[in-house]
């Protein structure tokens, strides 16, 4: 599918009659095959299967790979924990003051686990020839709350917004040569979750995050690939923020009200979202989420860039009755 005009599928999508539905649930074609999260996440291989299970099973409208935000983060050197059957998570603090950050080093891409999820991506491109096929990398201003601390990357933009912009431009330029890593392995796009940019107003959202994200874009983005960017902290709050960063389709979370974000995307611009992971797809009775589901489309009749979704990564656990 390397060689599937985007904009093409997008504007596609906008003109069907029928809403097409493109939820993140990569954890679940990990039950499939019987492997574990750990699994996945660490072989390209097994991570590859699992993607494979799902899009050879349902006819999602494109398929998408493991959401792993530590992906970035391990590369440039912080802790990771690998639960067996959880996403993995970073533990500690990588960065603990400014000096720090004026050593940090960018680092190539054979760090940690990302030549694992290269080969993934790529072995998805080669054989799944139906649908695009989405990847998956972290946002700037995330990455920098990773690395940096969440509650510490908060203040340190006030304190010292130099340090700050320093911190993100080397996260913003290691993303940037991932995502054309990626780019390279045949993908159609890249979903860019950044989670932590919906804890920050409008205005800085803009700064420390979309400004950053715009640049990527800009570099990146083109009638081949199409960049999704992921904000499921944004509960309605900076959408215009998200909207500023000229991603082709934007992904909203469980927060926020959908239809209200709907008013806020261009309408050449896709806007996915927004079922609960948690209380919907793990928890809910097959009739709930029937009932959530078509209560949603219902509201969003009226916007043809409307598309179905989970508004988050779907959680690892039973599901496939749901």
């Amino acid at each position: 599918m390397s060689k599937l005009n985007m904009k093409e599928w997008i504007n596609e999508i906008i003109q069907k009659k029928e809403v097409v539905a493109m939820p993140i649930m990569t954890h679940p074609g990990i039950e499939m095959i019987g492997k574990t999260v750990r699994d996945a996440v660490t072989d390209g291989q097994v991570h590859y299967n699992a993607i494979k299970a799902l899009s050879e099973k349902y006819p999602t409208a494109a398929a998408t790979v493991i959401m792993d935000l530590t992906v970035e983060a391990e590369a440039f050197g912080a802790e990771i924990v690998f639960p067996e059957n959880e996403v993995p998570s970073v533990v500690g603090r990588l960065l603990n003051d400014e000096e720090a950050i004026d050593k940090l080093e960018i680092p190539a891409l054979n760090k940690g686990r990302v030549p694992q999820y290269l080969k993934a991506n790529m072995l998805a491109a080669k054989t799944i020839t139906d649908r695009p096929v989405f990847a998956g990398c972290i946002g700037p201003y995330s990455l920098a709350g990773r690395l940096y601390d969440m509650s510490e990357i908060m203040m340190l933009i006030y304190i010292n917004p130099e340090a700050a912009n320093s911190l993100l431009k080397k996260c913003s330029d290691f993303i940037l040569r991932y995502c054309m890593a990626l780019k390279a392995t045949g993908v159609n796009g890249v979903v860019m979750a950044e989670p932590a940019a919906g804890l920050l107003s409008d205005e800085d959202c803009t700064q420390y995050s979309s400004v950053f994200i715009k640049e990527i874009v800009e570099k990146v983005q083109d009638d081949h690939f199409t960049v999704i960017l992921h904000n499921c902290g944004n509960t309605g709050h900076c959408t215009k923020a998200m909207v500023a960063t000229g991603a082709a389709a934007y992904h909203f979370g469980n927060k926020i009200d959908m239809v209200e974000a709907l008013k806020e995307v261009p309408a050449d611009a896709l806007a996915m979202g927004n079922l609960d992971p948690v209380s919907l797809f793990k928890a809910a009775t097959p009739e709930v989420m029937k009932k959530a589901t078509l209560d949603l489309l219902e509201a969003t009749r009226s916007y043809p860039n409307f598309v179905l979704s989970s508004g988050c990564l779907r959680l690892h656990g039973h599901w496939e009755q749901r």
